[in-house]
């Protein structure tokens, strides 16, 4: 009996260790460390070679916007405290294939709870060989509402 308890336990365990990690929580704990100005949780479910864009519309037509991990990291640990930030996320769409994940995300973000903007975010994950997965791609949408 003591063993079949162990066995479930143990597989009780290794299901909620797996659950953690998906995409979607990956993308859950990305806005967890974004809204409270923790780079270095940014970090721990980001790639190190990650890639991050920004497409917006201007007077002129789309522009594509490329902003290294460091200038990313830095624009968030350098927003004043004087100024409240939400990214509120409408949806979350995740599709998986093996080692690879794409998360979907359509948003509104307030600045001193008023709508700025609105768009979508769109995650390209890896899984790594521990069984992680990080965050390598970012591309976003934004536009005035």
């Amino acid at each position: 009996m003591n063993k079949v308890r162990c066995l479930i336990g143990f597989l009780f365990f290794n299901l909620v260790a797996i659950a953690q990690n998906e995409p979607k929580e990956v993308v859950e704990d990305f806005f967890k460390a974004f809204h409270a100005q923790d780079t270095t949780g940014l970090q721990q479910v980001c790639h190190d070679n990650i890639s991050m864009q920004t497409v917006t519309n201007a007077v002129e037509g789309t522009r594509l916007k490329v902003e290294t991990a460091e200038e990313f990291y830095k624009s968030i640990a350098n927003i004043p405290d004087t100024v409240s930030f939400l990214e509120k996320i409408i949806d979350y769409k995740v599709q998986t294939d093996g080692n690879m994940a794409h998360v979907w995300t359509p948003y509104e973000f307030y600045v001193n709870n008023q709508l700025s903007h609105v768009g979508v975010n769109s995650f390209t994950m890896i899984k790594e060989p521990d069984g992680t997965w990080k965050i390598v791609h970012i591309i976003d949408t934004r536009r005035k509402n």
